[in-house]
């Protein structure tokens, strides 16, 4: 009986982990046209500039991953940009360095930062969109 409740208790927890999404927010390749679209339909809009080899990106990526697993982040849109092969189009942007995050509310800038891994800054700019 004893292994009955183990084994039901063991089904229950991977169904409930298998029902919790892995993020709330959707994550997409930037482009400007992606950009342009979310912006027109008023959607929040986090731009991830990062690069493979960025120390600071690797940090804020899991910071990133964790606090748009909330619901409240539901209707967030993530495009990530590679800062190596984006360059072109990251100079519309005037972005001039990596593990830069720039948050915006349909077509307005809020708010934008360099190389902050502070999950408590992140998640003010990331409410800004709310």
């Amino acid at each position: 009986m004893t292994q009955f409740r183990a084994l039901f208790a063991g089904l229950v927890a991977v169904f409930l982990v298998a029902a919790v999404p892995a993020s709330a927010a959707e994550v997409q390749p930037y482009s400007p046209e992606a950009l342009a679209e979310a912006q027109s339909a008023g959607k929040p809009i986090l731009v991830d500039v990062y690069a493979a080899w960025c120390p600071t990106c690797r940090a804020q990526k899991p910071i990133i991953e964790d606090l748009t697993q909330q619901s409240k982040y539901k209707n967030l849109l993530i495009l990530r940009a590679d800062f190596d092969k984006d360059k072109d189009v990251l100079k519309e942007l005037n972005v001039r360095s990596q593990s830069t995050l720039i948050v915006f509310k349909g077509k307005e800038e809020l708010v934008r930062s360099v190389g902050s891994t502070s999950p408590v800054a992140i998640e003010g700019m990331l409410d800004l969109t709310l």
